[in-house]
């Protein structure tokens, strides 16, 4: 093991768990067989959650003609997504909105990313020639690059020789430029996080082979297409994070998973950029009037 990694591994296992909430909710969600009731209740154990869940429900966005103070309406209103969003933000939403530096990214482009990439994962597994839930697709989507939070600062102005290398084909994609620089990627960085902060399966096994697909578990191995297409999906609408835009490999594997023709792509990606754009507007702008 490189030093580096050791650092970096090191600094994993310092980040801040999640909330007890937080980790129930991504828990919950994560299996078929859940309940509105279910998610409510959890919701009415944390103050802080039903006051960040009410105030969004309420906000102009959603423009209810009634004042939302029920948090079943609320989150009836909002569905389970924005509620697990919410969530995620309250409780490591710092972690994720800051720059990365090393990817030469600003503030909140990685958060957006796993945005986009959650909601295009949920849009492509409906493609899926095997069940995937799709709010566990959703889920998976929005933690598959909790990696580059940790990663970054070890990445720090290496962005230009890893595209001239990538670029004269020294090295194939970003991962392995990852790798190859520090002893371990953004895919293994994240696997950590999510096995520290004790995430049920299979979501720490999306997040560690999101660019390899192949390699899951057979189980898993449609919903984990479903989030490497969700990731590409995003990119290729403009929203990555940052100097590894579009520098990964598609595994042309997916078609045994996903049916998914050009005509497809393109109302998918509409379709993304739609529910983005309504997300990001009813947690931002909520959140913006509350300071």
């Amino acid at each position: 093991m490189l030093p580096l990694e050791k650092e970096i591994l090191k600094e994993v296992h310092q980040i801040s768990p999640l909330s007890l909430i937080a980790s129930e909710l991504l828990s919950m969600i994560s299996k078929p067989s859940h309940s509105l009731n279910q998610i409510v209740k959890l919701v009415e154990c944390d103050a802080s959650l039903t006051a960040n869940v009410l105030r969004v429900a309420n906000s102009a966005i959603f423009s209810p003609t009634v004042p939302i103070t029920s948090i079943l309406r609320a989150v009836a209103q909002l569905g389970e997504r924005i509620v697990l969003t919410i969530a995620l933000d309250a409780c490591a939403g710092t972690l994720l909105r800051k720059p990365l530096e090393g990817y030469e990214s600003g503030v909140n482009k990685l958060w957006e990313h796993n945005l986009r990439t959650a909601i295009a994962s949920k849009k492509v597994s409906e493609f899926s020639s095997e069940i995937i839930g799709i709010e566990l697709a959703f889920t998976a989507g929005i933690l598959h690059d909790i990696g580059k939070a940790i990663l970054s600062d070890f990445l720090k102005n290496s962005a230009s020789d890893i595209l001239s290398k990538i670029d004269s084909n020294e090295i194939p994609d970003y991962l392995h430029a990852e790798s190859e620089k520090l002893g371990i990627d953004h895919t293994t960085v994240g696997y950590q996080m999510a096995v520290a902060w004790g995430l049920p399966s299979p979501l720490p096994e999306v997040i560690k082979y999101h660019h390899s697909p192949s390699a899951a578990d057979v189980e898993h191995r449609a919903l984990t297409y479903a989030v490497h297409l969700g990731d590409i999906i995003a990119m290729m609408g403009g929203g990555g994070t940052g100097s590894d835009d579009l520098k990964y490999h598609l595994d042309e594997g997916f078609q045994e998973y996903i049916d998914l023709s050009a005509s497809d792509l393109e109302t998918v990606m509409l379709l993304v950029e739609e529910e983005f754009s309504e997300i990001k507007s009813s947690l931002f702008q909520a959140k913006e009037k509350s300071i």
